[in-house]
């Protein structure tokens, strides 16, 4: 299941799959997973993640806290999975982003790990759909335009091989963030 019929938002076809860019509330889509850009603790936060445990319910930090006993803090550039409690996704992909420190610290190879994490993931569960926010460039600090490039180049990259996927979904909260990632997409 995507989260929008074709042509209704900008999307490009990546070998069999769908991308597509949706400004929106990441909350709302019907995709079978959506991320969300958690701190290490995975127990709710500032932005998207404040609204996923928020939207979601209970079930959601009650997973993330057994998580936790089990694995530890979730380390930036990783990926785990939940259910997605009260959302309409089924899932939630917790993925930890990379904090902003001038460029110099793996920022970006972390930020390139989060999604692809994220997406082999999806693909380990056999899910058909995911939606993604802006990992990282909000209180984290990544330059948004970079963080763009990188996110669409990473899942572009992906795509290309071998997945089950059919649609990845950008689901971006701000018309700022949602033309930016309009003028990068154009550019794949």
């Amino acid at each position: 299941m995507t989260s929008s019929p074709p042509g209704q938002w900008p999307e490009k076809i990546i070998g069999k799959t769908r991308l597509i860019l949706e400004l929106g509330d990441l909350t709302k889509s019907h995709a079978q997973a959506v991320v969300n850009a958690a701190n290490p603790s995975l127990l709710g936060g500032a932005g998207v993640d404040g609204a996923i445990h928020r939207e979601g319910g209970p079930a959601i930090l009650k997973e993330c806290r057994a998580l936790v006993a089990r694995i530890g803090r979730l380390q930036p550039g990783r990926a785990v999975i939940t259910t997605g409690g009260r959302l309409p996704a089924e899932n939630v992909i917790h993925t930890v982003g990379p904090i902003w420190r001038g460029g110099d610290k793996r920022e970006a190879d972390i930020l390139t790990s989060a999604y692809r994490e994220s997406l082999t993931l999806a693909d380990d569960m056999a899910l058909q759909s995911i939606a993604f926010p802006s990992i990282s460039t909000g209180a984290y600090g990544y330059p948004l335009v970079p963080a763009a490039e990188l996110a669409l180049q990473t899942v572009k990259q992906y795509l290309e091989g071998e997945t089950g996927l059919s649609s990845v979904t950008f689901v971006l909260f701000s018309r700022e963030v949602f033309d930016v990632y309009q003028g990068v997409l154009g550019k794949l």
